[in-house]
C-alpha cells in the first residue's frame, strides 16, 4: 500500500504515511462551517477550501501517520471546549488534520499536507462525495453530494475496526495517557473573523 509524504507549506513538519489506499480509509470533502472556521482562524482559507468551503479530507487510522521531523511547530485549536482538536503547522499556519481525541483511532488529514496533489485521486480514490453541504458557501450539485447514511456507516465500520486493532497508538498527537501533545488553543467565536 502506497506510503504519502507529509509536508507543512515551509517544510519545518515533515511526515508519512503508511499502510493507505482507498479501500483502507474515507476520503471526503467536508463543507462544515468547522471547518470552514478553522481555515479562517489559520487565515489559510483560500488555500484550505474548495469553491463549495469544503475541505478536502483522508480520514485513516492515527498510528499510520508519523511526523519525523518538526514535532514541536505542531500545534492545536479546538473551536470549543469540547470539539474536536485540530491540529496545524505552527510556523506556517498550515493545517494538519483534525482528531476526536487520544482514545479514538481516527485522524482527518487535510489535503494541504499531503504532498501527492497529482497521485491524490490514484492513491486514495475519488471523494465519496461531499459532506455537511448545508453549509457550504454555494450550492453543491446533486452529483456531488454523498449520501449520509452511507458515510456514517462507513465511518462507523473503520471507527470500529480501527480501535479494535489497537489503532489508536502510536500517535504523533497524543501521548499514551491519552494526553494532547501540547495544550489546545480553544478559540472564542469572536477570535475567527468572518
Amino acid at each position: 500500500m502506497p506510503e504519502v509524504n507529509l509536508s507543512c507549506a515551509c517544510g519545518q513538519v515533515q511526515g508519512r504515511t503508511e499502510d493507505i489506499n482507498a479501500k483502507s480509509g474515507n476520503r471526503v470533502h467536508c463543507c462544515c462551517a468547522d471547518c470552514q472556521k478553522f481555515a479562517m482562524a489559520l487565515e489559510q482559507e483560500h488555500k484550505i477550501l474548495d469553491q463549495y468551503g469544503a475541505t478536502d479530507i483522508f480520514q485513516l487510522p492515527v498510528a499510520h501517520l508519523y511526523i519525523t521531523t518538526g514535532n514541536e511547530h505542531i500545534a492545536c485549536l479546538r473551536l470549543s471546549q469540547k470539539g474536536i482538536y485540530r491540529w496545524f503547522a505552527k510556523c506556517c499556519n498550515t493545517p494538519i488534520g483534525n482528531t476526536l481525541g487520544g482514545k479514538a483511532p481516527f485522524i482527518g488529514v487535510v489535503h494541504n499536507f499531503m504532498q501527492h496533489i497529482e497521485s491524490r485521486d490514484q492513491e486514495l480514490g475519488k471523494t465519496r462525495g461531499y459532506i455537511h453541504y448545508q453549509s457550504a458557501k454555494q450550492p453543491v450539485p446533486d452529483a456531488l453530494k454523498a449520501s449520509l447514511l452511507t458515510i456514517t456507516i462507513r465511518v462507523l465500520g473503520k471507527l470500529i475496526s480501527w480501535k479494535i486493532k489497537g489503532l489508536n497508538q502510536p500517535s504523533a498527537f497524543f501521548k499514551n495517557n491519552g494526553r494532547a501533545v501540547c495544550k489546545p488553543k480553544v478559540l472564542n467565536k469572536s477570535a475567527i473573523k468572518e
